[in-house]
């Protein structure tokens, strides 16, 4: 009897530890609204971003690589969150990464926040703003020294103030 209460309990351990991963994706995703300082209806962040910025900020889209005029962008200045202007990186920590993309090495601090992203059927970590949670892009460990990271963004999801 005992041995079968083994192998029941070995099973149910198994079945849970099976479940871990889905259990730990439900509620990763962006914070609810209400958890940010900075927050709207959806109707009125419609009326405060443009089509292409809402897609991205508030629905976690992506611009096509390259067609950010960011990407170009090399003043010194700060980019900032184009929903509500926190600043997010410092232009002296942007560097060329090649993949289309305007990409950082080191966000500013209390800049950003980070979820768990498990979109595309794998983990990835979502970048988002601290102050609003607008989806910014990925951060991934393949950036140049001193961090190790890319901070890979979507350009419709900042703006750029120079000085």
């Amino acid at each position: 009897m005992s041995q079968h209460l083994d192998r029941r309990s070995f099973v149910t351990w198994l079945a849970a530890s099976a479940a871990l991963p889905a259990l730990a994706a439900c509620g990763s995703g962006t914070a609810s609204a209400a958890a940010y300082p900075v927050s709207y209806s959806e109707a009125e962040w419609r009326k405060r971003l443009t089509p292409a910025q809402f897609h991205i900020l508030r629905e976690k889209g992506t611009e096509r690589p390259g067609t950010s005029p960011l990407l170009n962008e090399h003043r010194r200045g700060t980019f900032v969150c184009a929903a509500d202007g926190n600043p997010l990186f410092s232009s002296t920590t942007k560097f060329e990464s090649g993949t289309g993309w305007p990409s950082f090495y080191r966000p500013l601090p209390r800049g950003i926040g980070t979820s768990r992203d498990f979109d595309l059927g794998m983990v990835r970590t979502e970048v988002h703003c601290a102050r609003c949670g607008g989806h910014l892009g990925h951060v991934f460990d393949d950036g140049p020294a001193p961090t190790g990271l890319r901070y890979c963004m979507n350009g419709d999801a900042m703006a750029f103030r120079a000085g």
